[in-house]
Formats: C-alpha cells, sequence, structure tokens
C-alpha cells in the first residue's frame, strides 16, 4: 500500500510543496529513503522507529520505501520526519490516511515529542499558495505558521496527541494568529548624543530617503554610537516588508518563536573579519548572508578599511539591484537583498588624520593605503559621506537634551509619506530606489539648480551614477522642507555630501 503525505520543503529563502511516499512491501525487513536525502533526512529512519515504539504503536516490519517527490530537488533538514511518521503509520493501517488537505513537518526526538524547524513561514506561505487549508507543524512553529493566513494551523506538542487528532478521539485545537505585542527593549535614542547637529541631519535625510551614508572621523567621535540610533528613525514596516524581513530570518534559523514577526527594521552589524560568502550567502545550505539579513532595513559595516576587499566588492550589485544572486555548484539562488547601508571609519590607521591637534603620525602614504581596500565604485554607492567632528567640551557639558528620536522620526515619516503618494502603485517605495527615468521626472532643477550641479559635476569629476544620486538626496533634502520643488539651497546641501577630501589626505 502507498500513502502519499503532503508536506514543505525550503530553497534559499522559499517553500516549495513536497509529498511523502510511504510504501510497505514485502521481503527482508529494510527502510529506504529516496528523494535526494541529505545527512539528516536519512537519519529520520532511527528518529521515526523510536518516536512509532515510544507512543505505543507497532513499527511495521515490512520493507519500508520513502520517496520524498519531486525526487530531482534535494531534501535537506530535519522537517521530513513528521510526514514520514505520518505516511508509515498509515500504510501500516494504524492510522487513518491524512486529509488531502493537510500537510505535516517538523522534527521528531526519540520520545514522540516534536522540536521545531527553520524556515516555517515561507514554508507555510507555500502551503497556502499549493492549496493546502491545514497545516500540522511543532508546537514552537505555531506562531510562526499562523502569519502566512488562510491556513489552519495545529501546533503539534507530541506523536501522541497527533495521532489521537486524526482518529478522531481528541483533536488538536487550531492555533490563534499571533498578534505582535510591544515588548521589545527601547531602541537607542537621539536623545542621548550631545552636539554632532551636522551627523544628525545627515542620519535624518538617511532616514527619510532610504539612502546609503558614510561616517568619517577621529576615534571616540561617536560615529558608532549614531549609527546605532538610525533604527529609531526609520519609518516602520509595512506587513508586506515584516513578512519579507521575517521570512528570511526564519530561513536563516533565526526566528523568535514568541515573535516570529520582526515588527522593527533589522539591523545588522557584522564584525570586520566576515568573509565575503557570510556577507552575500550560500554555503552547503544555500543560506541567506548578513546583506539578505538587513533585507528592508540596516547594514552597519564598523571599521569599514579593516573588511576584506573581496568582502566590500560583494556589496557592489545588491547595492545597485536590490537582491543577491549566488552561483554555487548545487546551484543558483536570488536572494532579497535591498538593504540601507551604513559605514563608519577612521580616515587612517591612528585615527587622528584631520583633527585639530594634529596627533596624526600617519604618512601621506599611510593614510592613501589604509583606505585604498575602499574601491572608487563602492563608495559611489553611497549616497552621503558626512565628516564626523571631535566633540568640543562645550557640548558635552550643555545642559539642555538634545531633540529626541521621536521628534526626528516625526519628519522623516512625513516626508516617507509624501514618497509614498509619489511612487503609488510602483515597486519604489523611498527616493533612494528610483530609477533614472523617475529621477529624470521627480528631480527637475531650475535654472539656478542647473548651475550648482553643472559645476559640482566639474569640479568634483561626478560619475553619471553619482550625479543622479545627489538628484535623489536633494529630493529627499526638499521632502524634508515640504517642498514640491528642488531648490538651489536643497540642491547645495546635496552636493556638499559628495566631498570625501578627507580621504585623499
Amino acid at each position: 500500500m502507498v500513502v502519499s503525505v503532503r508536506s514543505l520543503g525550503l530553497s534559499g529563502i522559499s517553500g516549495y510543496e513536497v509529498s511523502a511516499e510511504c510504501f510497505l512491501s514485502g521481503g527482508l525487513p529494510a527502510f529506504d529513503i529516496v528523494g535526494l536525502p541529505d545527512a539528516a533526512v536519512r537519519e529520520a529512519r532511527e528518529r521515526v522507529r523510536a518516536a512509532v515504539k515510544n507512543c505505543g504503536a507497532k513499527f511495521p516490519v515490512s520493507r519500508i520505501t520513502v520517496n520524498l517527490a519531486p525526487a530531482d530537488r534535494k531534501k535537506a533538514g530535519t522537517l521530513y520526519d513528521l510526514p514520514i511518521f505520518v505516511g508509515l503509520l498509515a500504510a501500516a493501517g494504524e492510522l487513518p490516511p491524512p486529509p488531502q488537505d493537510a500537510a505535516f513537518l517538523g522534527e521528531l526526538s526519540l520520545t514522540g515529542a516534536l522540536r521545531g524547524v527553520a524556515g516555517v513561514l515561507p514554508m507555510a506561505l507555500a502551503a497556502e499558495r499549493a492549496g493546502v487549508r491545514r497545516l500540522f507543524v511543532p508546537a514552537d512553529n505555531a506562531a510562526e505558521a499562523t502569519l502566512a493566513g488562510g491556513l489552519t494551523v495545529y501546533g503539534v506538542p507530541d506523536v501522541t496527541a497527533l495521532a489521537d487528532h486524526l482518529r478522531g478521539a481528541k483533536p488538536l485545537a487550531p492555533a490563534p494568529a499571533w498578534v505582535p505585542s510591544d515588548t521589545g527593549a527601547e531602541l537607542p535614542d537621539f536623545r542621548d548624543v550631545m552636539g554632532q547637529e551636522n551627523v544628525k541631519r545627515a542620519l535624518e535625510i538617511a532616514a527619510a530617503g532610504g539612502h546609503n551614508i558614510l561616517l568619517i572621523g577621529s576615534p571616540g567621535a561617536g560615529k558608532s554610537m549614531l549609527a546605532r540610533r538610525l533604527p529609531s528613525i526609520l519609518p516602520d514596516m509595512g506587513r508586506e516588508e515584516a513578512l519579507a524581513a521575517s521570512g528570511v530570518w526564519s530561513a536563516a534559523g533565526l526566528a523568535d518563536p514568541r515573535n516570529p514577526l520582526l515588527t522593527r527594521r533589522p539591523f545588522r552589524s557584522p564584525h570586520h573579519t566576515v568573509s565575503a560568502a557570510a556577507l552575500s550567502g550560500g554555503g552547503p545550505a544555500m543560506r541567506p548572508g548578513e546583506i539578505s539579513l538587513a533585507h528592508n532595513g540596516v547594514l552597519f559595516l564598523d571599521e569599514l578599511p579593516e573588511f576584506r576587499r573581496d568582502a566590500l566588492e560583494v556589496l557592489r550589485q545588491p547595492l545597485e539591484d536590490g537582491e543577491v544572486t549566488i552561483s554555487r555548484a548545487g546551484g543558483t539562488l536570488r536572494l532579497p537583498a535591498r538593504f540601507q547601508l551604513v559605514c563608519a571609519m577612521n580616515p587612517c590607521r591612528c585615527g587622528w588624520r584631520g583633527h585639530p591637534d594634529r596627533r596624526c603620525t600617519c604618512s601621506d602614504r599611510e593614510a592613501a593605503k589604509y583606505v585604498e581596500k575602499i574601491s572608487g565604485p563602492l563608495l559611489d554607492r553611497i549616497d552621503l559621506h558626512v565628516t564626523v567632528p571631535s566633540v568640543e567640551y562645550e557640548a558635552m557639558r550643555r545642559r539642555e537634551t538634545p531633540e529626541s528620536s521621536a521628534a526626528v522620526k516625526a519628519r522623516a515619516d512625513a516626508a516617507r509619506a509624501l514618497q509614498s503618494r509619489r511612487f503609488a502603485g510602483t515597486d519604489v517605495t523611498c527616493n533612494a530606489q528610483m530609477p533614472p527615468a523617475m529621477v529624470g521626472s521627480f528631480c527637475r532643477l531650475d535654472a539656478a539648480g542647473e548651475r550648482i550641479l553643472k559645476a559640482a559635476f566639474e569640479r568634483m569629476g561626478l560619475t553619471a551614477r553619482s550625479h543622479d544620486r545627489i538628484l535623489r538626496v536633494a529630493r529627499t533634502i526638499a521632502d524634508l522642507e515640504g517642498e514640491a520643488d528642488i531648490g538651489a539651497a536643497h540642491l547645495a546641501e546635496a552636493v556638499q555630501y559628495r566631498n570625501t577630501d578627507i580621504l585623499k589626505g
């Protein structure tokens, strides 16, 4: 007898339907799993065998063949334990055949308890698209699975409870839809930062338009402190953005069972020893990297020149396309990577180049060598280049409280609201994402603006890319002022953020 049990699989961050076909036949007892299983899937034989015996059922003494279809796609992980268990007992007559609109996934312990697995959200979304109406998952994953909508989700604590449900003896209660609660820790606030008003202004522009930003300054000036407060002024994520970001985290195994939906924009800060593969993603399981984990959020690279050159160059394509393409021996994978890049760096190895007290000990050649790992094409993709000066004593001892993040966020939200209306009906969500055609339509200049931009283009040796990025930043500055047109003052402020002379010594 052949029993087919519906399940799901995970490829990158996308789910797909899998059928676990269980067949019992005569001959010497054996237990074979086919369909390109990896080691973890093959080991399901022992977990299922122990779970069957420990739940009081009789393990069939037969030749058992389990086929995971489609058989030409590699199956990985422990999530097929539960569908194999259900199909095996149904083929042996211990359980009734599972409903055709039901799917199962989960890892079994030897006692029959279910353990949570990674990637439940993208698999639940795939199940809903495939017409599944009832989804059985480990209890730890039930809240995450309800985010897909359109499914009746059952959180299964152990196989005994599942067997009772399928036999109709003791039905399981459907899991309630997960509702977010504001229980997260308070984000770092700009009111903690004394001085640095020019940097705060640049970060406000970056938040309002989704622009990339580079902070350059001496040690202790507050670069990292300021960068870590950017999430507190970013616009809140919509549901589609939150689901996309949460799906990436789920596939990477980082989802919180108690709070499976990311309600705040991700903030990823990899160490400067990170490899190119860890940034872009890949590996044997083709998992998302740091730039995909920062999707719809912020990727913060502190001590930028300390990163490996090949790791930095990985950023170039995602910054332009909003996705990263990974090609490995196991296949090609496209992952979302629409993130906001925030970088911080010292101007030289000792860190004090350009400091008023002239304590820098680096020669011009040493300073140039320190920053040469940052290529021109990468710098060209960063919209705002901001010098962070050392904080003066008087600013540190001021008694008045600086402006809070809430006040700055209100202005950034108002600017984003203008952009939402401007880009309604398109895939563009902020000024930084405008394609060249939109730049031509929404970033027109008057005669004074044309003169300023032409002078900057010729004097600074701008590229076509930096030309467009200046216009996008100017458009954001005008939005913050509530202006329909870009004025000369808006453009002049945008131009000054392209000055990287400090990197040239």
